[in-house]
């Protein structure tokens, strides 16, 4: 198997965790790294052995040869550092969300297509150990025809903490959360028809809001979405989703702590659906941080050909366009059809 080189667009937050994540697969290594501030991309470089650092991205793919790019920067930088690479035919990876209005999405996914390159997108929330689960029972049709479901995160969780940068955005929960939630909503649920969405911002410290409920209409069913980063709860520490869906025969819930339980009329099945531990993670982060090596494995085997991506960029839009519709649904308080 030939190893892949890639690169490193960004060396924030996230760009640590997801080179440690890239550690733990075989088959690519990379190379690279870039970040306006030479000094940060060095630090990274440093950190995880990397051998070549730049402050200028289109000299970095001149002169270094990749067979993709990780791009793991600020949402406003996405579209032309994508473009720059399609521009070098290299495959992308990319940070969510994917762009901050749909035209750019779109034009995102124009210059790869034209380039001839995949575009992929690193959205590892679908890929949490118990959401995997309760997939697996939602496909075995133990609880029956769904007919309503809830997905919730809230918390107080310090995010602010490592993301200070998510204070300023006029645009937050429904960009920086929703994106997660939305699509796994659509990983579990398939694709909804109409959106509601009523948001508020609490914190008094931020531009945008820190409150959303949206309701998505699919066929013969509902799924609200609760989204809090303003709410005191005893499971504050830990960024967990929970989900509760009902069926004509049962139901199935994520509960706190990763239990999964399944109830039929022969009673209630619990079993804890752990994450992973790895060394690097932060234990707050523990659920996150071990999905994200699930998503770079698929992603991985896309690029190699042996398999298909989850998360290409034509399948995130339609999450995207779900944030938007969200968004589109609180301004004028309707209901958004998608139809």
């Amino acid at each position: 198997m030939r190893e892949l080189r890639f690169a490193v667009l960004g060396a924030g937050f996230w760009s640590g965790c997801q080179l440690a994540a890239w550690g733990e697969l075989p088959g690519a290594r990379c190379v690279a790294i870039y970040n306006r501030t030479r000094s940060k991309a060095e630090t990274l470089a440093a950190r995880f052995g990397v051998p070549t650092v730049y402050d200028d991205a289109e000299q970095m793919l001149s002169e270094e040869t990749l067979d993709f790019v990780d791009i793991i920067t600020d949402g406003d930088s996405h579209a032309p550092l994508v473009q720059l690479a399609a521009r070098y035919a290299l495959p992308v990876i990319c940070q969510k969300p994917l762009a901050p209005s749909l035209p750019l999405a779109e034009s995102m996914l124009l210059a790869c297509r034209e380039a001839g390159v995949p575009l992929l997108v690193h959205e590892n929330w679908r890929w949490q150990a118990p959401f995997r689960a309760l997939r697996d029972v939602l496909a075995s049709g133990a609880i029956g025809r769904v007919f309503r479901a809830q997905i919730t995160y809230a918390n107080s969780f310090p995010v602010f903490d490592n993301q200070p940068f998510l204070k300023e955005l006029e645009q937050f929960i429904l960009t920086d959360i929703g994106t997660h939630i939305l699509d796994t909503a659509r990983f579990l649920f398939g694709e909804p028809t109409a959106v509601d969405c009523r948001t508020t911002r609490v914190r008094e410290d931020i531009r945008g809001e820190d409150v959303a409920t949206v309701m998505l209409t699919l066929d013969d069913f509902t799924v609200v979405c609760n989204m809090s980063y303003a709410s005191r709860v005893e499971h504050d520490r830990f960024p967990e989703t929970f989900a509760f869906v009902e069926g004509s025969r049962g139901s199935a819930e994520i509960a706190p702590d990763y239990w999964l339980r399944v109830t039929t009329e022969a009673g209630t099945q619990s079993r804890r659906v752990a994450p992973h531990h790895y060394v690097w993670a932060d234990p707050a982060y523990d659920l996150v941080h071990a999905s994200i090596v699930p998503c770079q494995a698929n992603l991985l085997a896309a690029l190699r050909g042996e398999e298909q991506a989850e998360t290409t960029g034509a399948d995130n839009l339609r999450t995207l366009r779900l944030v938007h519709a969200a968004y589109e649904s609180a301004r004028t308080r309707q209901t958004i059809s998608l139809t």
